[in-house]
């Protein structure tokens, strides 16, 4: 897979999905949730719930590598890995301030908000990168307003203007099925959401449908 810089994706699928079990409708669990995303055609998620005791994120990421490997899928962890999980991880993502690890994992990949931030993890060599607010959300209240597909195109094309060909760029915050496309035709590799799975009534209608949106905005976008 490349993406549309034409430079190496690393295999990453054009879709993450990130957890938080605060947006989970009552009575549901997170394991489930991503049980529900993976069988909707979900193959990367990044697992967050930093605030865990270390013990039983390490048993949250068993749990999820699991459902992840079952389907060749890819692990990517938010900040540090817990020492004592026993799977092996596929990645790191880290927050927009967090240093690089020592050990650099398979993928590495950063939360950025800013061309300023794109840069930096692109001059890094982080792997991937996510980029937000692009839509209203919720659960990014702290960073100013939302960047829309406009917004979002221009710090691509900034950064690139700079930097030249960026790790592969996903659109974060508010990402739904109505709007995927339109961050696809604006310059991301793919899109990042959390709100539209966790909340949603359905996991794996919701995945099913970014998914088609987005397969046909990247023909689309790879046939140009």
């Amino acid at each position: 897979m490349t993406s549309t810089d034409g430079s190496s994706a690393r295999l990453l699928p054009r879709l993450l999905v990130l957890t938080d079990p605060a947006m989970l409708p009552a009575g549901r669990d997170l394991v489930s949730t991503v049980g529900a995303a993976v069988e909707g055609g979900a193959r990367a998620v990044v697992l967050r719930e930093r605030d865990l005791p270390t013990p039983v994120r390490a048993r949250l990421a068993d749990q999820v590598q699991a459902l992840l490997s079952s389907v060749g899928g890819v692990l990517l962890l938010a900040s540090a890995a817990p020492p004592e999980a026993t799977c092996r991880l596929g990645g790191l993502h880290l927050r927009s301030a967090d240093p690089i690890p020592a050990t650099r994992p398979a993928f590495l990949g950063r939360s950025t908000h800013s061309a300023d931030e794109v840069l930096h993890a692109a001059a890094e060599g982080c792997d991937y990168l996510t980029l937000s607010p692009v839509a209203p959300t919720r659960s990014k209240p702290g960073y100013g307003p939302s960047l829309g597909a406009v917004g979002f195109g221009g710090i691509m094309a900034q950064a690139r203007c700079v930097h030249g060909p960026l790790p592969a760029v996903f659109a974060l915050g508010g990402v739904n099925e109505h709007n995927a496309a339109s961050f696809l035709q604006a310059g991301a590799h793919g899109v990042a959401v959390m709100g539209s799975v966790m909340s949603s009534p359905d996991p794996a209608q919701t995945v099913a449908a970014l998914l088609a949106k987005v397969a046909v905005a990247a023909s689309v976008v790879v046939a140009t």
